[in-house]
C-alpha cells in the first residue's frame, strides 16, 4: 500500500506543474501539436489519478499521477513545454 502523504504530495506537485507549464514551440509549428499531445496525456493521467483517489484506490492513483508527472517532466526536458527553469518541479537538461 502507498503512503497517503506521498499521494497527496504528488497530486499537489503535478497540479502545480500543470498550472506552470506552457507549450514551448511557436503555435503554428509541428512541435506545438506534440506539446499539446503531451499536455493532453498529462491531464488525462491526472484525471485518472483523481478518479482513483475518489474511489479509494490510492495505489492506482499514485501510479496514474506518476505517469502524469512523467509526461510533464519529459515534455519540459525535451523542450516541448516551458517550465520556467523550475528545478524543483522538473528535471531540466542544463
Amino acid at each position: 500500500m502507498s503512503d497517503p502523504d506521498l499521494l497527496d504530495k504528488y497530486l499537489r506537485l503535478t497540479r502545480e506543474a500543470l498550472a506552470r507549464v506552457r507549450p514551448g514551440p511557436p503555435s503554428r509549428s509541428f512541435l506545438a501539436t506534440a506539446a499539446e499531445d503531451v499536455l493532453g496525456m498529462a491531464r488525462a493521467y491526472l484525471a485518472d489519478a483523481e478518479h482513483f483517489e475518489r474511489s479509494g484506490d490510492r495505489d492506482r492513483a499514485l501510479a496514474a499521477v506518476s505517469y502524469a508527472h512523467g509526461w510533464i517532466d519529459a515534455g519540459v526536458r525535451l523542450g516541448l513545454l516551458d517550465g520556467g527553469d523550475d528545478d524543483s518541479k522538473f528535471t531540466l537538461y542544463r
